[in-house]
């Protein structure tokens, strides 16, 4: 695969660079400090794993906006396919006078996600609209009105979606009240309970039946791998339990698949590894190679249950993002990107699998296909590390790797690089990674 940008980390400057500082002077003036920047770091261009920021120095890019260029920055590809389509129609608005790309979009997303049953979707903005919208499908299917996420769940930052977040800062503080039938029940997290997947599931089934009543939940909301979380992910055997639950009393089971889908963990959607098939399934985030597009995929019975107009949206499945979400799938497909991710899974197994071993302030370290987390702990402990985090995330934004935060306690160091991502540039990440974790360790 060849890059527009050599793939390489190279600093001409320090960061952030003057470019930067001018820049982020600016944005103090004129942007809501609510949308608060991990690295104050503007960034210019990039390419493949490689961010070029506004002083001409090379990043590795170890976050891809939170999992979003899955398949590597600009793929000439997507920018083609959009070029081309921005030329001929940006808008009609689907629900008004229809267009193909977004019925290919839906045919591909049938094809791919998870079960062989007759399958709709529709086409929204965001992750979060997907979540709301496949709640309000669920409560019409079911007639039912509770819902149920996971605890250390992310689902979004609307008002419904808040309520379906686990913690409280920074997304939930000050923004309530809320909306009412949302539970957040216990889940499966193995460094901190040490539970088998049957009892995880038993404690959570438990906590459903005893606090909102299996007859009344209309839908389970799962993250097959939490992805703020912690990339958690569960002990084997806990989401079979889950969905023969949900089956057997009429709760869809939902995989929210926004972060760890469209080929990031080494399978189309995570929740391949654990051999459950979703009723819904919802996606985001890499599905269009940095344009906005999400979408809520399901069994047709439950999606043909709304009534026309009763879903929908102003851009959603928008012509030129869909375009761009039908050259990814092609990408994906035609480059093998999904075996990458399964190459860059051993990659960091190889390099940082031993963390655990060799710093004390990693408690563990986890993670499938393009998606890794190492919890990091007081050391001698497992109390989390917040201030560690910190630590590391900003040596490691001076120094050329952007990283990312994580967890209900923040102190997980995740890692959602692109699946083209070599092993040198995994192996110079990890050098810088580790000169701060030697030094929190002590």
């Amino acid at each position: 695969m060849s890059f527009s940008v050599p793939q390489q980390r190279h600093l001409v400057t320090e960061l952030p660079g003057p470019r930067s500082r001018e820049l982020l002077e600016r944005r103090r003036r004129a942007v809501s400090r609510g949308a608060g920047t991990l690295a104050d770091i503007f960034m210019d261009h990039g390419s493949g794993a490689i961010l070029v920021d506004v002083d001409g120095n090379r990043l590795i890019d170890l976050g891809c906006g939170i999992g979003v260029t899955t398949i590597g920055h600009a793929h000439p590809d997507v920018a083609a396919a959009a070029s081309a389509q921005a030329s001929k129609l940006t808008h009609t608005l689907f629900t008004v006078t229809p267009y193909e790309n977004y019925v290919r979009v839906a045919e591909k997303l049938a094809e791919i996600t998870p079960g062989d049953f007759e399958k709709r979707s529709i086409l929204v903005n965001s992750g979060a609209e997907a979540v709301e919208n496949a709640v309000k499908i669920a409560r019409k299917y079911t007639g039912r009105r509770a819902i149920a996420s996971l605890d250390h769940a992310f689902h979004g930052r609307t008002n419904l979606t808040m309520a379906m977040t686990y913690r409280p800062w920074p997304e939930r503080a000050g923004m309530g009240p809320f909306p009412g039938e949302l539970y957040s029940v216990p889940s499966s997290y193995p460094f901190k309970d040490g539970l088998s997947g049957p009892d995880a599931a038993a404690r959570t089934i438990d906590y459903i039946v005893t606090h909102i009543g299996a007859s009344e939940l209309a839908a389970l909301f799962v993250e097959p791998i939490q992805g703020d979380g912690g990339v958690v992910i569960p002990a084997e055997g806990y989401f079979e339990a889950l969905a023969a639950f949900c089956a057997d009393h009429g709760i869809l089971f939902v995989a929210d698949e926004i972060q760890a889908g469209i080929a990031r963990t080494g399978a189309w959607y995570s929740i391949e590894h654990f051999g459950v098939v979703p009723d819904l399934v919802t996606t985001a985030k890499g599905i269009a190679g940095g344009f906005p597009l999400a979408a809520v995929t399901g069994r047709a019975e439950v999606m043909d249950a709304v009534q026309p107009g009763g879903i929908g949206g102003t851009f959603g499945g928008n012509p030129v993002s869909t375009a761009a979400a039908l050259a990814t799938f092609e990408v994906i497909e035609r480059d093998g990107l999904i075996a990458e991710a399964q190459r860059v899974e051993r990659a960091f197994a190889a390099r940082i699998g031993d963390w655990a071993a060799r710093f004390p302030v990693v408690g563990e370290v986890r993670g499938r296909g393009a998606m890794w987390g190492a919890e990091l702990v007081i050391p001698g402990t497992r109390t989390p590390n917040p201030g560690a985090l910190k630590a590391v995330i900003a040596h490691a934004a001076a120094n050329g790797v952007i990283v990312l935060d994580a967890g209900s306690w923040d102190s997980v160091l995740r890692f959602l690089p692109s699946v083209v991502i070599s092993e040198e540039l995994v192996d110079d990440a990890a050098s810088v990674i580790e000169e701060e974790l030697a030094r929190q360790s002590v």
